[in-house]
């Protein structure tokens, strides 16, 4: 489902009217939502937010922007510009609600699907895509963001919020820490280690979980016995499940959670209960392991769609924002593929820079071999 497909499609007009809590499915845990996937706008009594029009749209536009993104990379992938892509197809609102939740001195660990996420912090699109390229190895300095580098090992970053988190309770800064990682990745060690230390530290971390319900080809079920929220209680602090999405639900959530975590009160566990549309990555194959009627029921559930239904019934948005908005998304995708292509190439001694901070000499062996190695090639062609 590209960008231009979900913004063009009329969703079903819904009514305004405020309904109350959203009763959980018999046997199910309750879920936090503010808006039903029809675009009914319901109230919550633990958590609830109220935003002007104009945020409303500007929540709608990082959503649609963000999948207009994605879709361009994922072509690119497929055209052999790019050596891979994780795609964050129909975890939008997760993203840009949680994003858009956090403060300027907060700090982001991502894992490598945070696309969303990385332009709520301000990072240029065309950065994302360096590494995946293969010509640097990030692409965007992380404190100039407060958005740490994509980490590609597993849970790691758990850890990394953690000390990170450990050190800003130290320093007295009323600042707070976000770590990103799949419901795949809870089952890591790392993230046990993370639960453990930032609660025994009262670390000012929020753990955000995004169960797209898969890991990789292993569904969520054969992750854990019980929902992923409630393993936060094991180690001494809360969690909560969230519709994934619902964007202001997801907002209102990780809001909360993020003062909480300023306020000295300690690690909270957010798992945003979405789906992953697409595949885990462009090397994967989604149809081997995942029937396409379950695809079907959440595309019923699209976070763009139902915002879009909710600014139409209220009235916020028309036919003009929506078409201004596809043209910003075309010059985007535009300007998407013209800094991928034109890309320059690392200088091929890159590789041994930064290694270490005061130089070794192993690394300076290695990088004399491989230069030499290297001059080989013009030799044979002289």
């Amino acid at each position: 489902m590209t960008v231009d497909s979900t913004a063009a499609r009329k969703p079903r007009r819904s009514s305004s009217k405020r309904a109350g809590k959203p009763a959980a499915s018999p046997g199910q845990p309750e879920l936090v939502q503010l808006l039903t996937p029809e675009g009914v706008r319901v109230e919550h009594p633990d958590y609830s937010i109220d935003l002007t029009p104009e945020e409303l749209r500007g929540l709608y536009r990082d959503m649609v922007l963000t999948r207009r993104f994605d879709a361009e990379a994922t072509t690119l992938q497929r055209q052999g510009e790019l050596g891979l892509w994780a795609s964050l197809l129909g975890q939008e609102a997760a993203q840009i609600g949680s994003g858009r939740a956090t403060r300027p001195d907060d700090y982001v660990f991502p894992t490598y699907r945070e696309h969303g996420v990385a332009w709520c912090r301000g990072v240029d699109p065309t950065n994302l895509l360096g590494m995946f390229r293969g010509v640097n190895h990030g692409g965007w300095d992380p404190n100039e963001n407060n958005f740490h580098l994509y980490t590609i090992v597993i849970g790691s970053q758990a850890l990394h919020a953690t000390g990170y988190a450990m050190g800003v309770a130290k320093d007295g800064a009323d600042s707070a820490v976000i770590a990103y990682f799949g419901d795949g990745a809870s089952s890591q060690g790392d993230v046990a280690e993370a639960f453990t230390f930032s609660a025994v530290y009262n670390a000012p971390v929020v753990f955000f979980c995004q169960n797209n319900q898969w890991a990789i080809s292993e569904p969520t079920e054969r992750q854990t016995r019980v929902p992923l929220y409630q393993r936060a209680q094991g180690y001494g602090f809360p969690g909560v499940r969230v519709d994934g999405n619902d964007v202001l639900a997801v907002l209102a959530v990780t809001k909360a959670a993020l003062e909480r975590a300023r306020t000295g009160q300690g690690p909270m566990l957010i798992e945003a209960f979405t789906y992953r549309m697409g595949a885990h990555t462009t090397s994967d194959d989604p149809t081997k392991y995942r029937r396409d009627e379950e695809r079907e029921q959440w595309e019923a559930k699209d976070p763009i769609l139902r915002l879009r239904a909710y600014l139409e019934s209220e009235g916020n948005a028309d036919e003009t924002f929506f078409a201004e908005l596809e043209t910003e998304a075309d010059a985007l995708a535009k300007r998407v593929r013209d800094a991928v292509r034109t890309m320059p190439d690392p200088d091929n001694m890159a590789i041994f820079e930064n290694i270490y901070a005061d130089g070794h000499a192993l690394v300076d062996e290695e990088r004399a071999q491989f230069a030499a190695y290297q001059a080989s090639f013009a030799e044979e062609s002289n």
